[in-house]
This record gives structure tokens, C-alpha cells and sequence, in this order.
């Protein structure tokens, strides 16, 4: 298997498992923020720095994982793992071993700004096993419903449109197929919280921080949403907003375009930069994002991402589509995930 794998995807990097089983990846060389955001830090971005060491780069799972005797693989022709919760999908990761981790929202958002700033936003399945921008279906089906018709397409069996760059070597299906787990972020009653160990993701882990709006640095968050000065999300007039204080929380999901979320007087550059780091606030208002929104709840608990859309979307799913709806113990027909490694040893 593994060889077959090789040959097929020589452009990509296949690794094997103790148990024979493969994943393939594809390979992310570290890149600067001022190389995808204008005007941006020069320094790398977040998806390439670990526990303060910078990174070469990532080995990025080139497909929706599925799970096989409790660990996640990329593999290719495959019904995506779906009903899976974020502490599961965690799991079938850290099973892996090494380095595996869940796909955080930086590496996510890493990947969407390589999109943007290369000129090219990834098709996918988001309309009955074909992209709702192209006419015929071209994917295989992987499942499909008497009355709903055809949802989940088979892993990679898109055009090369449907991948990252355009190319066959890319990242496929970033666009719609099954939602996707997205870690080391979420929302605390609208508080923005960033987790610093990509390992140690539980609802308690002290990992996790706050953003000081005035600073951009990590700090302690209080528990409730209410750390002093920190970023958070407010909803105002239709449109989400970052801000240091939330005057509008509400425990149910809204949303609205991507391209109109915007941060206002109270953040700072280097938290503004955070933001555009994670693809959760958009660096380039006047880009086409083909329609997507960001959909949250400012007024829960805990709230985990999950990104790209899923089947029968349309336009509404793209590599900028985000869900803040849904707590980390949701199990979702249409939510899958996918996994990352820093090292292939």
C-alpha cells in the first residue's frame, strides 16, 4: 500500500505507521506573515512557531481524515470520519504519536491566507458531489441520501480545482465535503482564547489564553469572558465585531459576511494580526470571499471552530467559512476533521 501511495502521490510526502497504515501529506515551508497579509509583522506565522521554536514548515494531511482502530489517516478514495466531537477527533490524533496533532485554527488560517494571497480560493463539494461554480459532478460519492441526494464525495476525488493550489500535489477538499474540528481556539462567553500547547486542548487545560486587546500578548483569561481588556466578540447592527467589551451576548448562533467583520478602535495592530493570523478576521476587506460568513455564539460557555463548509452549502462554504456554533462534545453527521505533524519521524 504504502508504495502504491508513493508512486501515486510522488509529490507528496507518505509516511507509515508501526501497523503498516499510511498517511499522505503535503508538505507547508514556513512563510512570513508579510509574505500573505500586506503590510503585516515580518515575522513567521503562528502555525509555524512551537512552544516558542520556529518551525521549517508542516506536514499538512492532504485529505479529510478517517479513523482506523482509533487513529486518524489521510487517505485518498475514502468516506470522510464524520460524527466525530472535537475531544474524539483530538484523540485520534494524539494516537498517531510524534507530533500529530489536530489541525489548529492557525495552520487552518495559514493555509486559507496562502489561498488569498496566491490568487486562488479552493472549489469543493458543496453541491450535490460537484461545486456549485462548476456544472457537472466530478467527484465519486461516498455517501448519498434517498431525499437529500448526494453528500459526502470520496476524499481527493475532486478536480484539481478542488485543492489548495490549484495543482494536484495540493491540499484537497478545504472546501465544503464535511466540516472540520479546527484547534487551539475558541469562544468563552464571546472571549477570543488561543491554546498554546496544540497537545493539551481540554475544556480546563491552563493552556489556554486570553488576548490583551492593547498589547496583542497572552494573557491569563478569569473564566468567564470578562478578563480585563481582552479581545473579544461583539455583535453590532448586523456585523460582528472584536472589541475589548461585548455589549450585545446572546447564547444562540449569528452571523454575518465574512468580508464585513471587522475589529475597532480598542485592538491593537499585534491583535489585530492574531486575528488575521487565524482567517477570523479579514486582512483584505475588499477581496471577494465568494460569500462566506462567520457564524458564532457570543453567549456560551465554550464554543470550538470548525471551518470550510460542508456539502450543500454553495457559496457559503469556502477555505474563509467559519462556525463558532457548537460545543467541543457535538456530534455532527457533517463534521470531520484533519491532522498535522511537525516531523515524519
Amino acid at each position: 500500500m504504502s508504495k502504491n501511495l508513493s508512486e501515486r502521490f510522488s509529490k507528496n510526502t507518505v509516511v507509515t505507521d508501526e501497523n503498516g497504515l499510511c498517511s499522505v501529506l503535503v508538505y507547508i515551508p514556513r512563510f512570513n506573515l508579510s509574505e500573505v497579509i500586506d503590510g503585516a509583522s515580518d515575522i513567521p506565522h503562528p502555525a509555524f512557531v512551537c512552544d516558542s521554536k520556529i518551525l521549517d514548515g508542516i506536514y499538512v494531511s492532504k485529505f479529510q481524515n478517517v479513523v482506523i482502530n482509533g487513529r486518524a489517516y489521510s487517505l485518498p478514495d475514502c468516506d470522510p470520519a464524520t460524527g466525530i466531537d472535537f475531544d474524539g477527533a483530538c484523540e485520534a490524533a494524539r494516537n498517531r504519536g510524534g507530533s500529530w496533532h489536530i489541525m489548529t485554527a492557525f495552520e487552518w488560517g495559514a493555509i486559507a491566507l496562502w489561498c488569498q494571497k496566491n490568487g486562488f480560493l479552493p472549489r469543493g463539494n458543496n453541491d450535490g458531489g460537484k461545486d456549485v461554480r462548476e456544472s457537472e459532478i466530478v467527484a465519486d460519492i461516498a455517501y448519498s441520501d434517498v431525499e437529500k441526494g448526494v453528500l459526502r464525495t470520496k476524499t481527493g476525488s475532486g478536480p484539481e480545482s478542488w485543492s489548495h493550489n490549484g495543482h494536484s500535489d495540493g491540499i484537497y477538499d478545504l472546501n465544503a465535503n464535511v466540516w472540520e474540528w479546527s484547534g487551539s481556539m475558541r469562544l468563552v462567553y464571546g472571549e477570543v482564547q488561543i491554546c498554546e500547547n496544540v497537545f493539551r486542548q481540554g475544556a480546563d487545560s491552563p493552556y489556554w489564553k486570553a488576548i490583551d486587546a492593547s498589547t496583542g500578548e497572552l494573557i491569563t483569561p478569569d473564566g468567564t469572558g470578562k478578563t480585563k481588556n481582552s479581545v473579544k466578540l461583539d455583535y453590532r447592527d448586523g456585523v460582528w465585531v472584536y472589541s475589548n467589551t461585548v455589549n450585545d451576548m446572546l447564547p444562540k448562533n449569528r452571523f454575518c459576511d465574512f468580508a464585513k467583520v471587522y475589529a475597532d478602535g480598542t485592538l491593537c495592530r499585534p491583535a489585530k494580526e492574531i486575528l488575521f493570523s487565524l482567517a477570523l478576521l479579514s486582512a483584505k476587506p475588499d477581496f471577494d470571499y465568494e460569500g462566506v460568513s462567520l457564524y458564532a455564539n457570543n453567549g456560551a460557555a465554550e464554543r470550538i471552530p470548525f471551518r470550510g463548509g460542508r456539502y450543500g452549502q454553495g457559496k457559503n462554504a469556502g477555505v474563509f467559512k467559519t462556525c463558532l456554533d457548537d460545543p467541543r462534545n457535538f456530534k455532527g453527521d457533517p463534521i470531520g476533521f484533519r491532522t498535522v505533524c511537525y516531523a515524519t519521524k
